[in-house]
This record gives structure tokens, C-alpha cells and sequence, in this order.
């Protein structure tokens, strides 16, 4: 299933009405989700944290890599003493199984973290919800919704990657434009879905310059279409790859630090999507559910992503990649205009294998 598909899905997921607790309300015993996140009394913290150790444990649906989730999971367990449970797969594998244990009434995901237009299609699918966080101030704007039913916790910013055994830094293209040189004949690759990443891009430089120098770039030099980010990372460091243009950095800045031969640059502006955190609308552990996305946010779980060499989306948090020129693209426009730029996608850079 695509995101458009999961977009136009029949039906909408059936969810209790809870009217949302304000001031110093108390939490009554077997409280909703809706209760727990939309209260904002002062205990508000001091209640997370007692309900969450009777509840003891919760489960997140993510498509982090397992290492990246379990640095997050172990802090907040260790902090917390509550038992993260992880269920890991891509994100349109989550989507779907998401859904589908909603539509079949079993409700056993707490926690959703995965890409931004994949949260923006659960949202419209009514199965997540609204939460009052203290640390939604300390956001970039782009990462807090109007719906505030998902949040931005991280950046995936595109940037262009390459092997640093076989292109010299000072030999690389300083312009889009230059590569259409003969010399990256056959050298230059591509994942195979970036659809977003076009459609940021085309916003960016123009519509007419785009469709320009990736036709000018592909005749003169072909391209390698690959499927996987991480997969095209590991082509880049094995040379078989010695150039992609659609990298992910934290990926590319994981492997440089483990000694391999890669690093990366930016052309212009680099293009970034929110990726984040979202709570089921039904969780079975309210309360852990609500923590985990608070701790998430904080400047603690912020500093953590930015140790994986994600960039966090907390203004709290300063790191070199926070202050790198960017576009962002709208999950909204990643779903709405998905068939739009993946037919185009295919017709600049063709199929991948």
C-alpha cells in the first residue's frame, strides 16, 4: 500500500468521545487517552509518572533502526522503570498493521514513531491523539502540527553523499547543474522513492531548472536507482555507489564516525521532512504513552536523538546540522500530491532495482 492508498482507505476508525480534563482535575482510575494527554495541571507530570508504573509497560510501533530505538528505550526505562516494548518495521508496514488492528478492535500499540506523511495519513484515519505537551513550545514550527495529533521529534534531511576514496572533496559539484559533466558517467546514484524529496526540490530551484538538470543530468550520465536509504549508504561505502544525491545525514554521519569511507554535502538548501512521535487514540497504556512522548520532546530525548546524529527539532538543542539551510516539505503535499511526484519521479530517473 502506498500513502494515498492508506489515505483513501474506507471508513473511519470508531474512538470514544472523552472530554478533555483541565486545571487539577484528577485522572480517574481506567482513564482514556484522551483524559491523560489532554490534562494540564501542575501534577500533570507527577500523575504520568504514577500511572505509568501501574501500567508498567508500553508498546511503540516504530521503523527507527533497533539500535536508535533501543538507545531512546533504555533511557526512558532507566529514568522511569517502565518496560518499552518495541515492534520495529517501515513505515507503511506500520500504517497498515496500525489500522488494521484498529478496524479489528484490538488496540495494542501506545506509542507510533515513524515518518511524518505516514503519521499525517493516521491522522486522517482518526486513530491518534491530541496531546497537551509542556515541550511543544520548545519546537521548530515545522514540527508541530495544527491537529497536534503527531509531532516532529526529528529531521530526515536529504543531502548528497560519496565515497571518499574515489571522489575527492574538491572535485565535487557545486551546482546541479554540474552533473551533467562526462566525468560522472555512470558513478551517480538515487533511492528509489524520494518522491518528496523531488517535490522539495522542484519548490526550491523552480520548475523549469529541475526538470532541466536531472533530464540533462540522467541522459549524460545515466543513474543508479537503489531501494533503501540505508541500502544506497552501503553502496556508497562498498564504491559500487560512489555518489548518491538522495542520502539520509544522520545515516551517512552514523557510518563516517564508524571509519568508513563516506561523508557528505549539500547543494543549495538541503530538503527536510519531519519525521516524529504520535499517541494511539485507544492506547492500553495511556499513561507510559503520554511519558514516552514527553520524554521524547524534552531536551533529555532531544539530546539523545542528536547523539544518534539525527538533527532534533528541539530549539533547545544546538547542534551544526540545526543551522544548515533548509526546505521543508509538507507531509500534507507528500500524500495529497503522491501520484503526481512518483509518476514524475519514475520519468526522470526510471526504475530502480
Amino acid at each position: 500500500m502506498n500513502r494515498r492508498h492508506f489515505v483513501l482507505a474506507s471508513g473511519l476508525i470508531a474512538a470514544a468521545v472523552v472530554l478533555p480534563l483541565t486545571g487539577r482535575a484528577q485522572v480517574k482510575p481506567g482513564a482514556t487517552a484522551a483524559d491523560v494527554a489532554l490534562y494540564t495541571g501542575a501534577d500533570r507530570m507527577e500523575k504520568l509518572v504514577a500511572g505509568a508504573k501501574k501500567e508498567g509497560t508500553i508498546s511503540v510501533y516504530t521503523s527507527l533502526q533497533t539500535a536508535d530505538i533501543g538507545r531512546l528505550g533504555v533511557a526512558f526505562e532507566k529514568k522511569y522503570g517502565i518496560k518499552v516494548v518495541p515492534w520495529r518495521a517501515g513505515s507503511e508496514g506500520i500504517v497498515n498493521r496500525t489500522i488494521q488492528e484498529a478496524r479489528a478492535n484490538r488496540f495494542t500499540v501506545d506509542v507510533i514513531e515513524t515518518n511524518g506523511p505516514e503519521l499525517e495519513s493516521l491522522h486522517r484515519e482518526n486513530v491518534l491523539q491530541l496531546v497537551k505537551s509542556p515541550h511543544l513550545a520548545d519546537l521548530i514550527a515545522p514540527a508541530v502540527l495544527p491537529h497536534g495529533e503527531w509531532t516532529g521529534t526529528r529531521l530526515n534531511v536529504f543531502v548528497q553523499a560519496y565515497n571518499t576514496r574515489l571522489v575527492k572533496k574538491q572535485d565535487l559539484p557545486k551546482t546541479w547543474e554540474e552533473f551533467a559533466n562526462p566525468k560522472w558517467k555512470g558513478k551517480i546514484g538515487i533511492e528509489q522513492e524520494d518522491s518528496d524529496w523531488l517535490a522539495g526540490i522542484f519548490n526550491d530551484i523552480g520548475d523549469a531548472r529541475a526538470r532541466k538538470v536531472f533530464r540533462d543530468m540522467v541522459t549524460a550520465n545515466g543513474m543508479s536507482v537503489r531501494k533503501g536509504h540505508t541500502l544506497l549508504s552501503q553502496l556508497i561505502v562498498s564504491g559500487e555507489v560512489p555518489l548518491a544525491l538522495t542520502v539520509y545525514n544522520y545515516k551517512a554521519e552514523q557510518l563516517k564516525k564508524q571509519g568508513a569511507p563516506i561523508d557528505w554535502f549539500v547543494i543549495g538548501n538541503a530538503i527536510a521532512r519531519p519525521n516524529g512521535i504520535a499517541v494511539a487514540r485507544r492506547a492500553p497504556h495511556p499513561h507510559a504513552a503520554v511519558l514516552f512522548y514527553d520524554f521524547e520532546l524534552s531536551p533529555e530525548g532531544q539530546q539523545i536523538i542528536a547523539n544518534l546524529e539525527f538533527v532534533p527539532t528541539s530549539k533547545k538543542i544546538d547542534t551544526p546540522l540545526n543551522r544548515m539551510p533548509m526546505k521543508f516539505v509538507d507531509s500534507k503535499v507528500a500524500i495529497d500530491e503522491y501520484d503526481k511526484w512518483k509518476t514524475l519521479y519514475g520519468q526522470l530517473f526510471g526504475r530502480g532495482r
